[in-house]
């Protein structure tokens, strides 16, 4: 069971590293800034999750997710060179791919910590949400979860799910925690769906 929550683990990592190494693409940015993008993006979250939770900070302890960073952006360097462009939109299915992977091995951890569940909730959103945050902030872009769709509130429902569901099978959990995230977050974007904006009173005099 460690072995596959493991490689679960730098599987998402692959996936927010290739997140990462798009929209340095997209910015035109040189081989230093597309590993530190990538970098940023597929450890960011971990490491305040870690951090925050006062647990070794995993990829300190096992270089192994580094040179999984590395080869996800080599190898998408070597895809995108037979591309001209990249749309919009295959950047925000491959967040929310990573999306998906973190919330649930973000609330996996904690869990597998003895924290209790809101704080797991908390740890699977944090774990999905910031390193995107940190991706966007450094390219200079508004980060996508300060946007109208849905975002965060996916991982909060992908999280429980898994919280709920772990009890019963772990596997399963993670597997049904993750679908939820990623089918919330695709619909989110396909249907434009958002939390209610607040706006300022217009002065009718």
């Amino acid at each position: 069971m460690e072995i596959f929550f493991y490689w679960f683990d730098h599987l998402g990592v692959a996936v927010f590293a290739i997140s990462g190494t798009l929209l340095a693409f997209r910015k035109n940015m040189d081989g230093f800034g597309v590993i530190v993008l990538a970098g940023a993006t597929a450890i960011g979250g971990g490491t305040i999750r870690d951090l925050i939770l006062d647990l070794p900070v995993f990829w300190a302890h096992d270089p192994t997710y580094l040179y999984t960073i590395i080869a996800a952006a080599v190898l998408t360097i070597f895809w995108l060179r037979l591309r001209d462009y990249i749309h919009q939109k295959t950047l925000l299915i491959a967040d929310a791919i990573g999306v998906a992977f973190f919330t649930v091995m973000g609330a996996q951890k904690a869990l597998m910590a003895d924290f209790p569940a809101i704080i797991c909730v908390t740890m699977g959103t944090i774990t999905a949400c910031f390193g995107g945050m940190i991706r966007d902030v450094l390219a200079r872009d508004v980060p996508m979860v300060l946007k109208s769709e849905l975002y965060a509130t996916t991982c909060i429902v992908g999280a429980s799910v898994y919280v709920l569901l772990a009890a019963f099978n772990p596997l399963l959990a993670l597997f049904i925690g993750g679908l939820t995230t990623l089918l919330l977050r695709l619909a989110a974007i396909r249907w434009q769906w958002h939390l209610p904006v607040f706006q300022e009173h217009s002065d009718s005099r």
